[in-house]
């Protein structure tokens, strides 16, 4: 038998394993109890991927010999394959007090990474190469362990290491890539990884690893070719599939969207990203009950999840669910560790602490370090300032329509305007106007961050304006680089960034008094009038539909809120509810965004004794149409904590007055500002009871409602607010200022624009 025996280890060897199996058995069938043929038997198993046999013979192995640290270093392996990561421990543990080798050592630490006891691994890993500095793969794990715990540049080292041992270890440029990536070196990650597969990794980790990095980068379209690269090496990739989904709804494929995210959660229903990116969708496509359903699954999985109550509170606001936005508002407040989107919360308190605190963490956790800055302190002469407008909203989008003639009207001979589009190329006639508008337009959609800030670094950009702030799909990684002398952000977000390479914000006394300078990092900069533009060209249909084709009663008075329904608050729905109560025959006119939320509507008007029949939907239509319906309406109603922004100055622009309440914070304070700048600052409440006042006040009185419209068709192509010119020339001096400041090498300092006569 030991010839059967020599000539099963001579094949064993040179991977013949099917032939060395059968010679182990014969020479078992002769000795049940050989050692070394129950033992390779077991290994041999093992290594034509049937585990749990293999297992079987190694235990029958140990029982021949029990102090063998081989067949239970082996016996490790075997569980660690079968998912059992404990037992394996337990296992290179016996094997180290028999005879402590560098593989086991390694193997341990990978048994203590699958069981997330990081720390104790890192020290297994350390003494594999303390034991054999030339062992690769012990460094490569050493690698993974300190970026598993935040020790980037020692990871980054132990895998530098690892490759100069073994430069053709494919697994470890690939690991090496996940490190650059989280470092935010992207460009390095991408060679890293693909250095990985001209070495032949063709494995679904590497494409998977690859299409995450081309994705940060901003190259979508390449990303999800990678994910299905790695999907069609492993169909049940379920990272590949929620990667796949996520760069999917970057594009606005939602529906191929949500079918990644379920196809993931087909194979693993509590998969925290498929769930999160899914209910996200969902939220997207106008699902918000599905969405919320998602989000609590997540949170019912991991009850610490710090993305997860972000999730359900948007959804909640999205279904206008009072008595669960109300609870969510007081866990908001308490809860120290949830990750908040900054958005969101300004939707659910107009505290500006509170605000100030959901950014700071929102940037930290996106941020956790700063790049090296571009700009280090160079002073730019240029016959022109240079300006550059930064924004993923540069297409027909709500923005947009605000901002367009601002950018014409501004001074060619004094200033030079850029425009920094990362957003989608919609083919629109606004994107069109937009091309024209500046001097020159940058398409940077499938640059990434840092490419970005290269770009307008190289152009010497004087002064860069951030018009996205913490709006969906937003960019602050390209001010982070520090790109500009002079950085401000504007219009886009009503709040603080919290960011310490952002210098101002822009806006005016109504809407961020300086009292607020404290909770904010930026430096208050007050313009004279409203801080938001609007475009005299805007235009309104010619055609206003009658009040049936509108769904409206043919008499009785009209209050408006075309408000997204997210913004609509209990404590003002009850103002709303008495005022119909004390008009007959009045009606709300909403916008309807989904049907839950229409639902939940109707019945918190039913639990305030009003007839749902008195609130009446109104679809999405394009904006001429849109502004051509508030001729049907006759008093715009506003809302809290968010008030109106671009729908408060198109009810403006159309003609219809509103009726505000001014709160504490800047998104708070929007209403009160348009108001101001149109001549209309009696329609401005400080309090529930004066706003609830002046509207059944305006209500039922016709005359006095007339004599406000006809101020506000008077004030229509005169008043501040529509003046675009007038707001370009104040914008200049306030880039003129910012700039003089930071040619003197001072820092950021709060100051008001001269009014222009």
């Amino acid at each position: 038998m030991s010839v059967h025996l020599d000539r099963a280890i001579g094949l064993h060897q040179k991977s013949q394993l099917a032939e060395a199996e059968r010679l182990y058995r014969q020479v078992l069938a002769a000795e049940p109890g050989n050692f070394t043929a129950l033992h390779l038997l077991g290994l041999a198993c093992h290594q034509q991927r049937r585990s749990t046999e293999g297992l079987a013979w190694i235990e029958l192995a140990l029982q021949a010999d029990p102090a063998s640290a081989d067949a239970h270093a082996n016996r490790g392996v075997m569980l660690e394959a079968l998912g059992r990561p404990g037992d394996a421990l337990e296992s290179y543990d016996r094997a180290i007090a028999l005879a402590p080798t560098p593989d086991s050592w390694n193997n341990r630490g990978n048994a203590l990474l699958a069981l997330k006891r990081t720390a104790q691994a890192l020290a297994s890993f350390d003494a594999a190469v303390a034991a054999a500095p030339a062992h690769a793969q012990a460094w490569n794990n050493r690698a993974n362990a300190l970026r598993i715990l935040g020790r980037h540049d020692e990871s980054l080292a132990s895998f530098d290491r690892a490759l100069a041992l073994r430069p053709d270890l494919a697994i470890a440029w690939n690991n090496r890539s996940t490190t650059l990536r989280e470092l935010k070196r992207p460009v390095e990650a991408l060679a890293s990884v693909e250095r990985a597969l001209a070495l032949g990794a063709n494995s679904p980790d590497a494409w998977n690893n690859r299409g995450a990095i081309l994705f940060e980068m901003h190259r979508a379209p390449e990303a999800i070719a990678s994910f299905e690269r790695a999907l069609a090496l492993d169909s049940a990739h379920l990272d590949a599939w929620t990667n796949r989904g996520v760069a999917l709804r970057s594009q606005a494929r939602l529906e191929e969207a949500l079918a990644s995210f379920t196809k993931a959660l087909a194979a693993d229903p509590g998969h925290e990203g498929a769930l999160y990116f899914r209910g996200f969708t969902c939220q997207d496509l106008n699902r918000p009950r599905e969405a919320l359903a998602d989000f609590e699954r997540l949170l019912e999985r991991d009850p610490g999840h710090r993305y997860a109550l972000g999730g359900i509170a948007n959804a909640a606001l999205s279904l206008c669910d009072w008595e669960r936005v109300d609870t969510l508002g007081r866990q908001m407040q308490r809860d120290a560790k949830a990750v908040l989107p900054p958005l969101l919360v300004l939707g659910y308190s107009d505290d500006p602490a509170m605000q100030h605190r959901a950014a700071a963490r929102a940037l930290g956790e996106k941020l956790p370090r700063l790049p090296q800055p571009l700009w280090k302190g160079e002073v730019y002469v240029h016959d022109r300032l240079r300006i550059a407008y930064l924004s993923g909203d540069l297409h027909a989008h709500a923005t947009a329509y605000l901002v367009a003639e601002l950018f014409e009207r501004h001074d060619r001979d004094a200033f030079e305007v850029i425009g920094v589009s990362y957003g989608p190329d919609d083919k629109s006639e606004m994107r069109a106007r937009l091309l024209r508008g500046f001097d020159t337009f940058i398409d940077a959609a499938a640059r990434s961050d840092e490419e970005v800030a290269r770009l307008l670094r190289g152009m010497e950009v004087d002064v860069l304006i951030d018009l996205k702030g913490y709006t969906r799909d937003a960019r602050p990684e390209i001010l982070a680089f520090r790109p500009a002398p002079v950085q401000a952000h504007w219009l886009g977000y009503p709040g603080t960034m919290a960011a310490p390479f952002v210098d101002y914000v822009i806006a005016d006394a109504m809407v961020l008094p300086r009292s607020q300078q404290p909770f904010y990092d930026e430096k208050i900069v007050h313009l004279p009038d409203s801080y938001q533009p609007n475009d005299s060209r805007r235009a309104i249909a010619a055609e206003t539909p009658s009040r049936a084709e509108a769904g409206l009663p043919e008499s009785g008075f009209v209050f408006c809120c075309f408000n997204g329904g997210w913004k609509i608050a209990a404590p003002v729905f009850d103002i709303w509810m008495r005022l119909l109560a004390q008009l007959p025959g009045s009606v709300l006119w909403l916008l309807e965004d989904n049907e839950a939320a229409s639902a939940n509507l109707k019945a918190e008007a039913a639990a305030r004794g009003v007839d749902p029949a008195r609130l009446v939907f109104a679809r999405r239509v394009p904006l001429p149409a849109h502004l051509a319906r508030h001729r049907l309406a006759d008093l715009f109603l506003d809302t809290l904590p968010y008030n109106a922004h671009t729908t408060g100055s198109d009810a403006l622009w159309a003609g219809l007055p509103l009726v505000t309440r001014r709160g504490a914070g800047f998104a708070a304070r929007v209403g009160a500002s348009l108001l101001a700048a149109a001549g209309l600052p009696e329609l401005i409440a400080d309090t529930a009871e004066e706003y609830e006042s002046l509207a059944l006040t305006l209500a039922r009185d016709p005359a006095l409602l007339k004599q406000y419209r006809d101020r506000l068709a008077r004030g229509r192509l005169t008043a501040p607010l529509f003046d675009s010119a007038r707001l370009a020339r104040h914008l200049e001096k306030a880039y003129r200022r910012m700039t003089e400041i930071a040619r003197r090498g001072a820092p950021a300092e709060a100051f008001d624009v001269a009014r222009e006569d």
